[in-house]
């Protein structure tokens, strides 16, 4: 006889009003669930950033299946390589030269040897302890001419130190060779998507006359080395931050830390940091404010009291985001995140304090699987806000899209108002991997 062990009705691990949440993580961990939606960046997506580069990636076949569908479905499979390990190579304790002749083997049937190599191992070269030091030392003796950094596919690392997202976006910076600085260069990194040129910090940069690096500009392995002469180095989004450090240890230039926010005094203390950093006047953001006021007023207008949810994937700080429009008279009912960032602290209690039935949703909790979607119209911001709530209203965009200080108020706000008028089609735009990873040296 069939029994019923789970109802709708009974689902309560997966939302919680924000009066009654804990920070930083209000929902226990336990079995998860994907959603598909597939707009975030990994760390194919990520690696391809680099020009000239070639991926490698070691791992048993059965985690391979994703990375390969990833290089696949963005068009770099030429770019792309795997070593599958079998049982043997664990039992045979040949780990070592299964990288080193498996890569080997690739470069040498390559049309031509790429400027760099990045390798990713996994979970099971860290579980018996492989000498990977050992490995990367006898491909470089190989191959003089070539780079050769390590990366890595290791989801064991997820809850514990730097996860898989920042050890790459730190690696991809790792292969940079010292140069002498210049102080009137200004590199921008550890961001998968770039900052809209029309933004304060690319504003304040090239209007001092300094030339701004990034490596989403970069097109060629020669331009990605000219980042090392950068004196500045500047992150926006909290899993660069690491990025940035490791830069200023090895190198040596000013890292500053500038992030992707909603808060208009935070914005103007960032820009005061950076002009005084490059010896600039400090902005007045006077103008800038008052034009993301009179933005969010007009999407007010146009929204008028459609629902809004948001969730993590759109943005780094979805609490300041949900505060910017809940002060701004929009009504926000739910943001999805399974954890905050400690940076979102203070919108968080004041969220608690002003508006204390906010309701906080998980993402991967399990009883997300069965999740009924709602009808009736409803903005959501991010790809996930859309596919939970099931609303074809929404804001298709990731990792802040490249909207920075009052200039990406102003951005949102545009978008929301468009989202507000038109229907997309989610089920189409959001199984698509990688959102934005589709030009230059990353398509």
């Amino acid at each position: 006889m069939l029994q019923k062990v789970f109802d709708r009705a009974q689902m309560s691990g997966a939302g919680v009003e924000i009066a009654k949440a804990s920070f930083p993580s209000p929902f226990a961990s336990g079995l998860e669930y994907s959603a598909p939606a597939r707009g975030t960046w990994n760390i194919v997506h990520t690696g391809m950033l680099l020009p000239g580069a070639h991926q490698v990636f070691v791992c048993a076949q059965g985690c391979l299946r994703g990375v390969v569908l990833t290089a696949a479905e963005m068009g770099a499979a030429e770019r792309f390589s795997t070593v599958a390990i079998r049982e043997h190579d664990v039992l045979d304790g040949d780990m070592v030269d299964l990288i080193v002749e498996g890569v080997s083997d690739i470069l040498g049937k390559l049309p031509e040897l790429p400027s760099a190599v990045l390798v990713y191992t996994s979970c099971i070269h860290h579980f018996i302890g492989c000498d990977l030091d050992l490995a990367y030392r006898r491909l470089r003796e190989r191959f003089p001419s070539v780079d050769f950094t390590d990366c890595y596919m290791n989801p064991i690392m997820r809850k514990s130190g730097l996860n898989p997202d920042q050890l790459m976006r730190r690696q991809l910076y790792s292969l940079l060779r010292p140069r002498p600085l210049e102080q009137k260069k200004v590199a921008l990194i550890g961001g998968d998507l770039p900052l809209d040129d029309s933004c304060e910090l690319v504003r304040l940069v090239r209007e001092s006359g300094h030339e701004l690096l990034d490596i989403n500009y970069c097109r060629t392995y020669e331009e990605y080395q000219e980042m090392a002469a950068a004196g500045t180095v500047v992150t926006c989004q909290p899993a660069a931050i690491a990025a940035g450090e490791a830069l200023a240890r090895r190198l040596g230039p000013r890292h500053l830390y500038l992030p992707q926010c909603f808060d208009y005094e935070q914005i103007e203390k960032d820009m005061a940091k950076l002009a005084e950093a490059l010896g600039a006047p400090v902005p007045d953001l006077t103008e800038a404010k008052a034009a993301a006021e009179a933005a969010l007023d007009e999407a007010r207008a146009d929204i008028g009291d459609m629902p809004v949810v948001i969730d993590y994937t759109l943005h780094p700080r979805p609490l300041g985001l949900a505060r910017l429009l809940l002060s701004h008279g929009f009504r926000v009912e739910t943001v999805y995140a399974d954890s905050f960032s400690g940076e979102e602290e203070a919108d968080f209690r004041w969220l608690q304090e002003n508006y204390p039935k906010l309701q906080l949703c998980a993402t991967v909790h399990h009883e997300m699987r069965v999740l009924e979607r709602r009808e009736g119209q409803a903005l959501a911001l991010g790809q996930k806000a859309a596919y939970v709530s099931g609303r074809d209203h929404f804001v298709n965009m990731v990792e802040g899209g490249g909207l920075y200080g009052c200039d990406g108020v102003i951005r949102l706000a545009e978008l929301m108002r468009e989202a507000a008028r038109e229907k997309k089609d989610a089920r189409a735009l959001i199984q698509i991997k990688g959102l934005g990873c589709g030009g230059g040296c990353c398509g």
